[in-house]
């Protein structure tokens, strides 16, 4: 930006208000005129900084800078984030596994107690999914066992990233790991019957 054009208009309307006075007058705007450059020059770039904090204080992944480059005045905005796309999915997230009949995806919340978390992470860790991934698993493995061999069957369910196992293919969705349903063991089991927990909310 350059500020030439804002000085000689403020030096013009000093010399045209000062033509109106005597040549003593005329004499002392012209004298004004020529040192109000430099002055002039800092009071608009003072105020460019001051405009550019503001801007910079309603930003939440840029910054704006304003910067003296000779006699010109460059605005710089430089991004503080990374810029991610709405439909970009993190690295460290693996993708939620689909519904089996390629229906909608709905959100629910999940409340469990501490340890049977803590449980259900390991499990899903030892099967190399997500724990959002092998909850869907052991939800889709109940329904589908229930449907083929009645309200006390299991069905094979699926398998966990790799081919390894799913949750359903050790003796439940819990099984080895000492949850509900692992036969008579763990500290939720009552008679080897299946029991989670928690509540889910819709």
């Amino acid at each position: 930006m350059d500020l030439t054009t804002y000085v000689s208009s403020l030096r013009e309307d000093l010399t045209t208000t000062a033509s109106a006075g005597d040549e003593q007058t005329r004499r002392a705007a012209a004298m004004l005129s020529a040192a109000l450059e430099p002055a002039a020059r800092l009071a608009i770039m003072n105020a460019l900084s001051d405009l550019a904090a503001e801007v910079t204080a309603s930003l939440d992944d840029h910054v704006v800078d304003v910067r003296l480059d000779g006699r010109e005045v460059r605005v710089v905005v430089t991004p503080t984030a990374p810029h991610v796309r709405p439909d970009d999915t993190p690295e460290d997230e693996p993708a939620t596994t689909p519904p089996a009949d390629g229906g909608d995806i709905s959100r629910i919340t999940l409340r469990l107690f501490e340890e049977l978390k803590g449980q259900a992470e390991q499990a899903a860790a030892a099967q190399g999914v997500s724990l959002n991934s092998f909850v869907s698993q052991a939800v889709q493995g109940a329904l589908q066992g229930k449907g083929r061999h009645g309200p006390r069957g299991r069905g094979p369910g699926p398998r966990g990233r790799g081919g390894r196992p799913g949750p359903w293919e050790h003796g439940g969705p819990w099984g080895d790991w000492g949850w509900p349903g692992s036969h008579g063991e763990g500290p939720w089991s009552r008679g080897g019957g299946s029991r989670l927990h928690g509540w889910v909310e819709g």
